[in-house]
C-alpha cells in the first residue's frame, strides 16, 4: 500500500495520486537529511500533511504543496525541472511559492516587530490556505520542540507567541491556537504549567459534576418556554488561566471562568425576538442561581461598537462555586465568531481592519468551499491580501514597513534622513536600480549614496512616505535659505556701491513684479541670477527720478557673488566662529539644537543675548528665517579645529537586555567622547529602554562615529540626536 493511501484515505483517487507524486519528489530530495533527533527529515512534511488534512481538513492540492515546498526549499534549482516533468496545476504552485517566501522570513526581533512580521506572512499568502499551512507547519515544529537546540527553541517559542497564536485565533483555528498556547506555556513557564495542568486534572471530575448539576434544573424550564438552544461548554487552556491569574492577581481558585457555559438560542434573526429570548434564558438562569450583578455584561441592549452582542453573567450555585454563563442567539454567535467582533477584536487588541476583513473571509472560504473547481475553490473566492503596505529587508535582514508604492528613495529616508539626502540609487535583490524604482514585498534593498548628491524638487513627484516628503522639503528650504542669504548679501553690496536703498515697500513691489511669494524666494532668485540686479537698479532709479545707467556703466559695477568660505578679514558681515576661543566672541550656542563643531549653522541676532548659533536643521530654523530674515547672520566655523568640546544629547531606544548599557558605555568610550549625563527609563508600552545620554564631543565627525557604531549594536533599536 502506498503511503498516501494509508495516510489520506479520504481523498479520491485523483487526489491521492497527486499527493503520492509530490511525496515521491520530496522523499528523493530529502533523502539523507535528518532532524535534530536523528530521524529522517521527511517525517516533518509528513506530520504537517497529517495536521493539514486530518485536523484542519485541507484538500489534496494543499498536501501536495507541503511536500513540494520542503523539497524545493532545499533544492530551489530543481523547480523548473519539476514543473517540466509534472503537471501539478496552478493552485499547487501558487501555494508552494507562498510557503517558500514565508520560510525565508528571518525575524530579527519578533517581540518588537510582531505586527509587521504577521502582516508579512499574510501578504505572501496569495492563496489564503498558505497561511493555514504555515500554521500547521508551526504546530508540527512546536510538537517536536525538544529536538531543537536551546537558542533555536527559545526563538521559536517567542515567534509562536507573537505571530502564530494570534493568526490561529483570527482564522478561527481555536484547537490549534489552544495547543500552541499550551506548548508555549509548557516551555516558557514549566513550573506554572505543571501546577495549573495538575489542578485541571485533579478537578476534572468536579467540573463534570458541576456541569451536570447546573444544566439539569434548567432543561425543563427552557423546554416549557419552547426555547430551542445548543449548549457549548469550554474549559480554558492552562495558558489562558495563567494569563488571567497574572492579570487579576488571583490564585487558580479565584478564576471564575475556568470553564464557561454558552447558550446559543435558535431563532429567526429578528432583534426584538432575539432580545426577548435572551432575557428569558437570563431570567431562568438567575431564578435558579444567585448572580453577581457586578459582573453582568449587557452587550445586547448596548452592543459594542464592533457589533458584538451577548449577555455575560457570573452565577453561584448552592455549593458557592462560580460559573460564567454567556447567552446569545445563532446570529449573534456567528457575528462574534466570524465577524470583526471575534474574540480577538472584542478583547480590545489593536488590529488592522483590512487584515481582519481578509482573515475573516479566509475563514469563511475554509469552512464553506465551493463545489466547483479541481481544488474545491472558485478563483473568485480567493480574497486579496492587504495592499496598503509593503515589507522589505535591509541587506542585514532587518525588516522595514513602507507604504505601497514606496521607492528606493523612500526606503533610504526610512533608514536615515542623511542617507536619503545623499541617495543616488540602490540595489534591489542585487540589481542596480534608480532612486525612482518602486519596491515590492520581500525585496532586499541596498542604498547607494554620494557625497555630492543634493535633493531636487523633482524628488517630491515620486516619493510616497511622509517622512521622505518632509525631509526633502526641509532640505530644499534650507538650500533656499542659503541661496537667499547669498542673494541678499550680493544685493546689499551692489546697493551700497550705487548709494541706493531698498525699503520694505520697494521690496513688496519687486516681489509682486517678479512673482515671488516670500522674501526668501526673492533673494534666492537674486542669488542664482533668476532676478537680474540691474533690473532692480533700474526700478530704483526710475522711482528716484534718475535716468538708468547705460549698459556699459552697469557692466563696470557688476560683482561676482561671494564664495561661501572667505578669509576672516574679507568682510565684517561674516562672523567666523573660532572653536579655539569660543568665550571671547559675543555669541552663544543655542540650547534648542546644541550645535557641534562641523555642523551646518547660522547665527540669529537676539535682543539681549547677542548672536545665538543654531544648526541649519534646528526645529526653529525655518520659523526664524521666515519671520526674521533681517536678523539672520551668516556664520561658519574656523578652518582649523581647536580643543573646545561641545555638549550634545542623544536619544536611544534599546531592547530590554542587561548588556545594552555596557555596550553603550563601551562604544562611547572608544571614541573621543565622554559621558556627562545618563538617564534610563522603562517604556512599558513597547517593552524597551528609553535612554537619554548627554555627551561631550570635539566635533560632529566624532559624534557621527559614535552614533553610527551605536546603531549597529545588536540590541539598540534607534539612535537620534536631540
Amino acid at each position: 500500500m502506498k503511503v498516501t493511501d494509508e495516510l489520506f484515505p479520504d481523498f479520491d483517487e485523483k487526489g491521492r495520486a497527486l499527493v503520492q507524486e509530490a511525496y515521491e519528489i520530496a522523499s528523493k530530495a530529502l533523502d539523507g537529511q535528518t532532524r535534530g533527533n536523528g530521524r529522517p527529515f521527511i517525517e516533518h512534511p509528513l506530520n504537517v500533511a497529517r495536521i493539514a488534512s486530518g485536523e484542519i481538513g485541507l484538500p489534496a492540492v494543499c498536501i501536495a504543496a507541503v511536500f513540494l515546498h520542503e523539497a524545493l526549499r532545499f533544492h530551489p534549482e530543481e523547480e523548473e525541472a519539476v514543473k517540466a516533468r509534472n503537471d501539478f496545476g496552478k493552485d499547487v504552485w501558487t501555494i508552494v511559492d507562498g510557503l517558500n517566501k514565508i520560510s525565508s522570513i528571518k525575524p530579527k526581533d519578533t517581540r518588537l516587530e510582531a505586527e509587521n512580521y504577521k502582516k508579512l506572512i499574510v501578504s505572501y499568502s496569495k492563496d489564503p490556505r498558505v497561511t493555514v499551512l504555515k500554521l500547521a507547519d508551526r504546530l508540527e515544529v512546536m510538537r517536536s520542540l525538544d529536538i531543537f537546540p536551546k537558542a533555536s527553541r527559545e526563538r521559536k517559542i517567542l515567534e509562536t507567541l507573537m505571530l502564530y497564536i494570534p493568526l490561529a485565533h483570527q482564522l478561527g483555528l481555536y484547537n490549534m491556537k489552544s495547543e500552541l498556547e499550551d506548548i508555549y506555556f509548557r516551555y516558557a513557564e514549566p513550573e506554572q504549567y505543571r501546577a495549573i495542568t495538575n489542578k485541571l486534572k485533579s478537578t476534572e471530575k468536579d467540573r463534570q459534576q458541576l456541569m451536570t448539576q447546573f444544566i439539569e434544573p434548567l432543561k425543563s424550564k427552557l423546554s416549557e418556554e419552547g426555547i430551542r438552544y445548543k449548549l457549548k461548554i469550554r474549559t480554558k487552556t492552562a495558558y489562558s488561566i495563567w494569563r488571567k491569574m497574572q492579570k487579576q492577581k488571583v490564585p487558580f481558585e479565584g478564576v471564575y471562568d475556568v470553564f464557561a457555559i454558552r447558550f446559543i438560542i435558535d431563532c429567526e434573526p429578528d432583534r426584538e425576538k432575539e432580545h426577548a429570548l435572551c432575557w428569558k434564558v437570563f431570567s431562568r438562569v438567575t431564578e435558579e442561581y444567585e448572580s453577581d450583578t457586578n459582573r453582568l455584561r449587557d452587550w445586547i441592549s448596548n452592543p459594542k461598537p464592533n457589533g458584538y452582542e451577548s449577555l455575560h453573567i457570573t452565577v453561584k450555585n448552592r455549593d458557592n462555586v462560580y460559573l460564567e454563563v454567556q447567552i446569545r442567539t445563532t446570529r449573534m454567535d456567528e457575528i462574534a465568531e466570524n465577524g470583526l467582533a471575534s474574540h480577538w477584536s472584542y478583547k480590545g487588541i489593536k488590529h488592522e481592519s483590512t487584515l481582519d476583513k481578509w482573515l475573516v473571509s479566509v475563514r469563511h472560504i475554509l469552512e464553506h468551499p465551493s463545489s466547483g473547481g479541481d481544488s474545491g475553490y472558485y478563483e473568485d473566492d480567493l480574497p486579496t491580501p492587504p495592499e496598503k503596505e509593503i515589507f522589505v529587508f535591509t541587506p542585514s535582514g532587518e525588516l522595514r514597513k513602507l507604504a505601497s508604492g514606496a521607492t528606493v528613495l523612500d526606503f533610504a529616508f526610512d533608514i536615515h534622513s542623511n542617507l536619503g539626502i545623499r541617495c543616488t540609487g540602490g540595489k534591489v535583490n542585487g540589481k542596480a536600480v534608480p532612486i525612482k524604482e518602486k519596491l515590492h514585498t520581500g525585496d532586499v534593498v541596498e542604498i547607494m549614496s554620494g557625497k555630492n548628491q543634493k535633493p531636487s524638487p523633482d524628488w517630491l513627484n515620486f516619493v510616497v512616505t511622509s517622512k521622505a516628503r518632509t525631509k526633502i522639503r526641509q532640505k530644499l528650504s534650507e538650500a533656499e535659505f542659503q541661496k537667499a542669504a547669498e542673494g541678499k548679501e550680493l544685493l546689499e553690496r551692489r546697493l551700497k556701491n550705487w548709494k541706493l536703498e531698498l525699503d520694505d515697500e520697494d521690496l513688496a513691489v519687486l516681489m509682486k513684479k517678479t512673482q515671488h511669494k516670500t522674501v526668501n524666494a526673492f533673494y534666492a532668485a537674486v542669488g542664482d541670477g533668476t532676478v537680474d540686479i540691474a533690473d532692480i537698479k533700474s526700478f530704483l532709479d526710475r522711482k528716484n527720478g534718475q535716468a538708468p545707467d547705460r549698459p556699459e556703466e552697469q557692466e563696470k559695477t557688476v560683482e561676482k557673488p561671494l564664495p561661501q568660505r572667505k578669509p576672516a578679514a574679507a568682510s565684517d558681515d561674516i562672523l567666523i566662529i573660532d572653536a579655539r576661543n569660543v568665550k571671547s566672541l559675543d555669541y552663544k550656542m543655542a540650547k534648542c539644537c546644541n550645535p557641534v563643531f562641523g555642523d551646518d549653522v547660522f547665527g540669529f541676532v537676539t535682543i539681549k543675548d547677542g548672536i545665538k548659533i543654531h544648526r541649519i536643521s534646528c526645529t526653529n530654523a525655518a520659523r526664524l528665517m521666515e519671520k526674521y530674515p533681517y536678523r539672520i547672520q551668516k556664520v561658519r566655523w574656523s578652518d582649523s579645529q581647536g580643543t573646545s568640546s561641545f555638549q550634545v544629547t542623544l536619544k536611544i531606544s534599546a531592547a530590554h537586555e542587561a548588556s545594552v548599557i555596557n555596550d553603550i558605555f563601551d562604544t562611547v568610550n572608544s571614541f573621543k567622547a565622554s559621558i556627562r549625563n545618563f538617564n534610563v527609563s522603562d517604556n512599558d508600552r513597547s517593552g524597551t529602554y528609553d535612554i537619554q545620554i548627554k555627551l561631550s564631543v570635539p566635533n560632529n565627525l566624532e559624534l557621527d562615529k559614535v552614533m553610527s557604531q551605536l546603531r549597529i549594536k545588536k540590541n539598540i533599536i534607534k539612535v537620534s540626536r536631540l
